[in-house]
């Protein structure tokens, strides 16, 4: 079975690195402060402020909470992507409002948001789908003429940039994930919120730590990255470059081997340093596409889409018509893609699917 991730080839690695890592760890006797982290991540990404939380999900609540997002407020969201986007919404007691997405991009469409704001719009929620990133001057234009407070999702998309621009310096904050699946994975998950705005970073410090000032003066949350983690995540940070590169040459074999099969590969524009988070196609062909799943153990991201989760059967929403996010569901397929592939296994996944018998 060819492997979706390989953090365990990845430790074989690096196993005396890590050994050492631990070694520190429990010699310093330091397990709740991430401070030489979060400094470090900062200056990574390219922003000020950084906080450091148990996980992505946590640092999307916790943004919304920051920003004193609540009940009867709007915030517009996706229809195709991860739980995370929209249930963040709901966490804080607000509407989350779901969009459709341009189907060449899988980001959401810009006219569907046009048609969803209302005065009651109060942020919106954009991920860099699947590690791609499009240019999103017009909907950042947008979001200021309507005093929209843009919460850039980049828990798929550390490392890809557009036209020189790093994913997670776009909004007026941002949040990523070092989830197992994710490009750089901790040994627990974890999430970080970025931002160049002083009071949001500590009001997030509050939420993370029970809402801990000078006393408990806000409601907050126990919500702490393990130093451990921390540790981990920097030591996989040395090497994002490399492994990247290799995402990147492995996608470029996949697009020379399915160039010319009746296969729709997700559209990506000039300026484009893709981190291939996911290597995603299409087809409408329902059959094979079950086929292909089962044979190379391929997911599909995301087979519901938001709104259509039971979850929203009893909660309150608001959505467009959602025809491609819909389209998008019934037809992508997710194939492995990571730094640790082996040659005979990139060949295996080509083979697999050229040889697939597609129907138009």
């Amino acid at each position: 079975m060819i492997p979706y991730d390989g953090w365990d080839r990845e430790y074989r690695l690096h196993k005396s690195a890590y050994l050492d890592i631990f070694d520190r760890f429990m010699s310093q006797g330091n397990y709740e402060n991430n401070e030489e982290f979060e400094e470090y991540f900062a200056k990574f990404i390219g922003r000020k402020y950084v906080v450091s939380v148990g996980s992505a999900t946590d640092a999307l609540h916790f943004t919304l909470q920051a920003y004193g997002i609540s009940a009867n407020n709007e915030v517009l969201v996706t229809d195709f992507s991860w739980i995370s986007s929209s249930a963040c919404v709901n966490m804080v007691g607000a509407i989350p409002v779901f969009c459709d997405i341009d189907i060449n991009t899988y980001h959401i469409d810009i006219e569907s948001v046009k048609r969803m704001i209302t005065p009651n719009t109060k942020a919106i929620v954009y991920p860099h789908l699947f590690g791609s990133m499009t240019d999103t001057s017009e909907l950042q234009e947008l979001c200021k003429q309507h005093n929209i407070i843009f919460i850039e999702d980049s828990a798929q998309s550390l490392g890809s940039s557009l036209n020189g621009q790093s994913a997670g310096t776009i909004g007026d904050t941002s949040v990523f994930s070092f989830n197992s699946n994710k490009v750089i994975a901790g040994i627990n998950g974890g999430g970080v919120v970025m931002t160049d705005d002083e009071n949001i970073a500590n009001r997030l410090k509050m939420i993370r730590r029970h809402g801990k000032n000078k006393d408990f003066s806000m409601l907050g949350y126990n919500s702490r990255m393990y130093v451990l983690n921390a540790m981990i995540i920097k030591q996989r940070l040395k090497f994002y470059k490399q492994n990247q590169s290799v995402r990147q040459k492995i996608a470029k074999l996949y697009d020379e081997a399915f160039a010319n099969l009746p296969l729709i590969l997700q559209s990506n524009g000039n300026g484009l340093n893709h981190n291939y988070h996911k290597y995603v196609i299409r087809t409408q062909d329902k059959d094979t596409r079950k086929m292909l799943k089962n044979a190379l153990k391929a997911s599909i991201h995301y087979e519901t889409p938001l709104s259509k989760n039971s979850m929203y059967n009893v909660m309150n929403m608001r959505r467009d018509d959602c025809v491609q996010s819909q389209l998008a569901s019934d037809t992508v397929l997710s194939l492995p893609i990571h730094a640790w592939l082996e040659e005979h296994e990139v060949n295996t996944v080509i083979n697999i699917v050229q040889s697939m018998q597609f129907k138009d």
